[in-house]
């Protein structure tokens, strides 16, 4: 019999993700797709999360037409397979013209 872990056992690390909405987004628009983005790592598991939307700020270059576009920062403690998810549905989602994410070395979790 294999054993397995329960959600609580598994150990949690700290992220951040950065993505950047199309411009053209409408203000409400793009609050509902940071909204979903939002309850996807709620659902996932994910905890202490911290949103903040940087709002429209030009881009260093450009990325697909675009010269502006609408910045959002996503810090959470999560485990693996909830960022490769929640990087999957950012990668295939139209809306999304980048996105980055970084395991930071300090968990909020230990403090």
């Amino acid at each position: 019999m294999i054993q397995t872990e329960s959600r609580q056992d598994v150990k949690l690390n700290y992220y951040e993700t950065v993505y950047i909405l199309k411009s053209d987004l409408n203000e409400d628009r793009a609050l509902s797709i940071i909204n979903e983005y939002k309850s996807m790592l709620t659902n996932g598991g994910a905890k202490n999360i911290i949103l903040q939307h940087r709002g429209r700020r030009s881009l260093s270059y450009t990325i697909n037409n675009y010269h502006e576009g609408i910045y959002v920062q996503v810090n959470y403690d999560g485990n693996g397979k909830l960022v490769q998810s929640f990087e999957k549905s950012l990668r295939f989602d139209d809306n999304i013209i980048r996105y980055l994410t970084n395991k930071q070395h300090n968990s909020r979790l230990d403090t």
